[in-house]
């Protein structure tokens, strides 16, 4: 998720020192935008995040059993063009044409959000059509169609096709080249300085840097996952292998012994210097961490991101809530991957804060319990417990009538 942070900060550090940012690629105002569309989550202008912070409240909602309103589905959908692509954010009042610019990482987040909350698959199936049709010859995707692939863009682009079911390790190019080829090219070696490390790209020589979140990124992209993966019933130790013949499960292996033994020295990562203040002290990077949470408990190594979730738990709310919708979102995904409490991390009830900014959901209830215990029923959220009304008037069913009638009333659970 560090592109889409990346990117701000890019260009935020070319404002400041006067040079241009690259295409598609600017610094959002950090103030309100006093004509935001209708069904878009957050206040802050959406030009370059709309369609990001939008899904990733989506696949945020659906995994604490939140449906998101029509309208904010629609809003969501209007921004796709009739190739299926998605931009950053469009006036959807206009149709795309050749100049408007495609970004492959607001389409396949887009595309996991549709697939995740089961609406408008078709929608959603015309992204990943498009997004194949942009695979560069190296097996990667790059932010815009045809620029330099990168591991960030790689990984989300291989989880949305994953879950549109497509055999991501059949889509080979013309050179045999495949998008887990193409993550495995940006990988550092063990044994090496950053051993089990990704890069965000080559550097200028071609050698490898290690980067974060790109290694966040590519563990899960590596395991043909999405952004919402939850927790990988395996536990184990994690090793990094060495090799030339890695297998994609074995480098995504390695790619989380080195977050894990980063964490180890601290439970938090640090943002990379900008450009010129090299000299200032390291700040935290929440939006980092929580990938890294959730990249771990993916890959089986849960309990080497529990100091993590706590650290996040005591210092990121102040971080979430200024951050809107997409960093709220970011520390529901990492709590729910931990099997932490989304509804009162750090005493802050992040479904809460996450379904305020946005239209009302059509829907919200609670987990069940336990995995045997009673399923959810769907209701209005009406106070600050997060009980909503459809489940006490079925608590009230069930000392009433029985068991029996209680579950006939209510809906199927959905997996998260």
């Amino acid at each position: 998720m560090t592109v889409r942070r990346s990117a701000a900060a890019l260009a935020t550090t070319a404002v400041l020192l006067g040079v241009a940012a690259p295409v598609g690629v600017a610094a959002p105002s950090p103030s309100p935008s006093a004509d935001l569309p209708a069904g878009l989550y957050g206040t802050t202008d959406p030009t370059y995040d709309g369609v990001w912070r939008q899904s990733l409240a989506f696949l945020a909602q659906k995994i604490e059993y939140v449906t998101p309103s029509t309208q904010a589905v629609n809003w969501l959908v209007g921004q796709q063009c009739d190739s299926g692509a998605f931009t950053s954010y469009r006036d959807a009042s206009k149709p795309c044409d050749a100049s408007t610019v495609m970004d492959t990482n607001a389409t396949a987040v887009a595309v996991q959000a549709l697939v995740e909350i089961n609406q408008r698959r078709e929608d959603a199936n015309n992204g990943a059509d498009w997004l194949k049709s942009v695979q560069n010859e190296d097996g990667g995707w790059g932010y815009n169609p045809g620029s330099p692939s990168d591991a960030n863009s790689t990984s989300i682009v291989i989880g949305a096709l994953a879950r549109t079911g497509v055999p991501v390790n059949e889509l080979t190019t013309a050179n045999g080249s495949t998008p887990y080829t193409a993550l495995q090219s940006l990988a550092i070696a063990c044994g090496e300085k950053d051993g089990g490390a990704f890069a965000y790209q080559p550097g200028k020589k071609g050698e490898p840097a290690a980067n974060m979140d790109a290694t966040a990124a590519s563990v899960l992209g590596l395991m043909g996952k999405g952004i919402a993966s939850g927790t990988s019933s395996a536990v184990k130790d994690p090793t990094c292998a060495k090799g030339d013949d890695l297998s994609p499960e074995q480098s995504a292996q390695n790619g989380a012994f080195f977050l894990a033994d980063t964490l180890k020295k601290q439970p938090y990562l640090e943002q990379a210097p900008m450009p010129g203040a090299e000299d200032s002290a390291p700040q935290p990077d929440y939006g980092n961490t929580a990938d890294a949470v959730v990249a771990l408990a993916a890959s089986g190594h849960t309990d080497k991101a529990k100091a993590s979730v706590s650290w996040l738990q005591k210092n990121a709310g102040g971080w979430a809530k200024q951050g809107g919708p997409a960093a709220t979102a970011q520390l529901i995904l990492a709590a729910h991957a931990t099997g932490a409490d989304a509804r009162s991390f750090g005493g802050v009830d992040l479904v809460k804060q996450l379904n305020s900014m946005g239209p009302s959901p059509a829907a919200t209830a609670l987990p069940s319990p336990t995995p045997t215990g009673p399923q959810p029923s769907s209701g209005t959220d009406s106070d600050d417990s997060g009980l909503s009304l459809g489940w006490l008037i079925g608590i009230g069913l069930l000392v009433g009538t029985g068991i029996g009638f209680l579950l006939s009333m209510r809906r199927k659970k959905q997996q998260p």
